[in-house]
């Protein structure tokens, strides 16, 4: 094994592969919930209309899991390897890259100058309100988007189901045909993510001071060190993600949520889970520690984008052009195959259209090409069964005009990790 998979697959625990929650999940995924409820009450103790979305939304988790899974009960996960917790928070601490160190650094110093330098006009309560303005505006405008796509997946709730019958999820919908539940339940799985990864930044604002004499330094740094932090995201994805399916703890109390839900842009937020979107916040991004400006900037456009870019749903908004959904494969893991672990895009094809290397243009080559990590590190092939049948879906159903629908099964080209 190289030196370079050695870091990216190391694993303290037991490795297991997952990629969907089961009912034997049940008394784990309770407690996960019940921790989630925990800590939005704790952090939203000032913004009751947010602790009560958050719990509200925790209670319809609940309510939803017997209803789509079953019970099985078993000793959790938590119980029978606690040591797992550490692991875990181990692979996450060691994963972290510099630009988040910076981001803390740049914070504490910009404290420390308003605190030894009260006559100058800081202006800090003002420099709050703003803040709550920008997180508040950037909550309600992400979740209008994202109702809007409710909308329009329930008025084509019956292509939905024709379409996702046609894949691994065949199975849940015959065990569970209510398929107003499912979108319903992919809807609450985006709004509780996005309350949770939140938290950060909403602590930071409530917490810690921001100066406007500091503002345009603040704003150059915290937009270079987005840029830097994207430069390397793809590796830190990659590893992340990796842990989140291979070590069961973190895919049942971390990652799972966010595959436990139908492969639509409802869930978009930053490709993760409840919890895992607390931790990937406080010990991850740099972004809720920039000043709010440039945090409210590039929360909206990376939880647009995520959004965009799990529409894996062809024919429904929010629509992918099928040149873009031929330069990532992410759609494959989202449809039973535990790889590619990476941000799965592939521009290096001579067939890649002009207008999406436009798109592109301005990502950084570890992303343009981050499916070589995948190649790298496990073999991976872009041309692969499952892709060539999700790209047969997008062919059949995004124009159904010119291509009138047809029921196919996906080819089996890797199967559900269980």
């Amino acid at each position: 094994m190289s030196t370079e998979a050695e870091y990216f697959h190391q694993l303290y625990g037991i490795k297991k592969q997952r990629i969907n929650l089961q009912g034997k999940d049940a008394i784990d995924y309770a407690l996960m919930i019940a921790i989630c409820a925990s800590v939005i009450f704790a952090a939203y103790g000032s913004a009751p209309v947010m602790s009560a979305l958050g719990l509200a939304m925790c209670a319809f988790m609940i309510f939803a899991f017997p209803i789509r899974h079953g019970i099985e009960l078993r000793m959790p996960v938590i119980l029978s390897r606690p040591q797992d917790v550490f692991y875990s928070l181990a692979y996450k601490l060691r994963n972290i890259k510099w630009p988040y160190f910076a981001a803390i650094g740049v914070l504490v110093v910009e404290n420390y100058v308003i605190s030894v330098t009260p006559n100058l006009p800081h202006h800090v309560e003002w420099m709050r309100e703003a803040a709550l303005y920008l997180f508040y505006g950037h909550f309600i405008l992400l979740t209008g988007y994202r109702t809007v796509i409710l909308v329009a997946h329930l008025y084509k709730k019956e292509l939905v189901r024709e379409i996702l019958m046609q894949s691994m999820w065949k199975k849940h919908l015959e065990n569970q045909p209510n398929i107003t539940l499912e979108i319903l339940h992919a809807y609450f799985t985006g709004i509780l993510t996005h309350i949770v990864i939140l938290i950060p930044w909403y602590l930071v604002i409530t917490h810690v001071n921001f100066s406007a004499v500091l503002l345009p330094a603040t704003l150059i740094i915290g937009a270079v060190l987005q840029v830097s932090f994207v430069k390397v995201i793809n590796e830190w994805f990659y590893r992340d993600h990796w842990v989140s399916h291979n070590s069961e703890l973190d895919f049942v109390y971390m990652h799972g949520s966010h595959h436990d839900a139908i492969p639509s842009g409802l869930i978009g937020v930053a490709g993760n889970g409840y919890l895992e979107g607390l931790l990937r916040g406080a010990a991850a991004f740099p972004t809720p520690f920039c000043n709010p400006v440039i945090a409210a900037l590039y929360y909206t456009m990376e939880v647009k984008g995520d959004i965009d870019l799990h529409q894996y749903i062809p024919g429904i908004y929010p629509k992918l052009s099928k040149d873009f959904y031929e330069v990532g494969q992410h759609s494959v893991h989202h449809f039973g195959r535990v790889e590619p672990y990476s941000f799965a895009l592939n521009l290096d094809q001579p067939q890649v259209s002009e207008k999406i290397r436009k798109q592109f243009r301005i990502f950084p080559v570890s992303l343009k090409h981050s499916i070589k990590l995948d190649e790298r590190l496990t073999g991976y092939k872009w041309d692969n069964g499952r892709y060539r049948w999700f790209m047969g879906l997008v062919d059949r159903y995004q124009d159904p005009q010119d291509h009138p629908p047809a029921k196919v099964g996906p080819e089996k080209a890797g199967e559900q990790v269980s």
